[in-house]
């Protein structure tokens, strides 16, 4: 019987050893891509308001930090002018899986951010300025700083690695061209002429006499050109986070830049004559330019990006439009996620 007890006594040591040491080995292990708790920004959940230096004073924009990863942080750069960070909440799907660090960010005049309503403020070169201040503040640099911007984010994306690539470790150019007059010829002379010719007859009459705020404008582009061009699927079915941010677009700062035609830039928008393909060579960071087959933006041009920067790849999302983040996601993000680990691991 003293047998038999010393026995069980000693396979009841071994059996709590086991588990003590599971324990340990699993807390050894356990990813801190979560924690928050020496970050200071753990009161508010990864929420960070940045104060950013104008000539017509100082504003606060919003971020948001998801995650923790010393080597790989991705700003991301949301499109319009005038969007939100909403239509990229798609990247909580995937981004966190990977632990990948990133954050969102609405630009100043933007829905979470201040919103001066100064026009003098709205120029490509004072959102770079912007940005390059957002970077500081966050803490980011060469050794772990991804810029990714969508359409006009991708803008700013090309004119920040043209003045600041020393800071950057990777570029990502996602459905934008290089030249807004070229957009404007691709607008007009390719994708017009894909649509009904009823439709674009009575898109073209409208725009002929600047009608550009007649609800019947809106009506023919949002139920023709979107559902091909934008975003490949029904209206109905569209994410709810795309919806949000196309409701909390910021009108006027929109048509300011970009203008209110949706086959290119008109009038005096300031984005109008805006080009960086005479300079795209100048950008040595390793680049990945995204575009979709039914892109609003010519995806022949997003290749010829990646093939004139220095160290550039093309990623072509065959489902995909202008927001391929959606309608051809497991392409998008398989193939971002993968530029970003080969170029942090030095294989790109």
């Amino acid at each position: 019987m003293k047998k038999l007890t010393l026995i069980l006594l000693i396979s009841f040591a071994f059996y709590n050893c086991g588990k003590k040491q599971k324990k340990e080995s699993f807390e050894d292990t356990k990813s801190t891509y979560l924690d928050y708790s020496s970050r200071d920004d753990l009161l508010a959940g990864g929420v960070k308001m940045v104060p950013i230096k104008t000539r017509s004073g100082e504003f606060n924009v919003w971020t948001k930090r998801i995650g923790n990863n010393p080597k790989m942080k991705v700003l991301l750069l949301h499109g319009g002018p005038g969007a939100t960070h909403e239509y990229l909440e798609a990247f909580d799907s995937y981004f966190p899986n990977a632990e990948i660090e990133y954050y969102y960010y609405d630009q100043l005049e933007s829905y979470y951010s201040d919103q001066p309503n100064d026009s003098t403020l709205w120029t490509v070169e004072r959102y770079v300025d912007e940005v390059e201040q957002v970077r500081v503040a966050l803490g980011l640099n060469k050794d772990n700083f991804y810029l990714y911007g969508s359409s006009w984010g991708g803008i700013l994306c090309m004119e920040y690695a043209l003045k600041y690539q020393n800071n950057l470790k990777g570029l990502i150019i996602s459905n934008m061209m290089a030249s807004i007059p070229e957009y404007v010829d691709y607008a007009n002379n390719v994708l017009g002429p894909q649509l009904d010719s009823a439709v674009l007859a009575e898109i073209r009459a409208l725009e002929a006499q600047e009608d550009y705020a007649n609800p019947r404008y809106n009506e023919l582009i949002v139920n023709n050109y979107y559902p091909q061009h934008v975003l490949r699927m029904p209206l109905e079915d569209w994410p709810d986070p795309v919806n949000r941010a196309f409701a909390n677009m910021s009108q006027g700062l929109y048509i300011t830049m970009q203008g209110p035609s949706e086959f290119g830039v008109v009038g005096n928008a300031k984005l109008k004559n805006w080009s960086v393909k005479n300079q795209l060579n100048k950008i040595t960071v390793p680049t990945l330019s995204i575009g979709g087959k039914y892109d609003t933006m010519d995806p022949e041009h997003m290749k010829w990006i990646a093939n004139e920067v220095q160290n550039g790849r093309f990623l072509l999302c065959e489902k995909g439009s202008h927001l391929c983040m959606y309608d051809d996601q497991k392409t998008f993000f398989e193939g971002l996620i993968r530029f970003i680990n080969e170029v942090n691991d030095g294989q790109f």
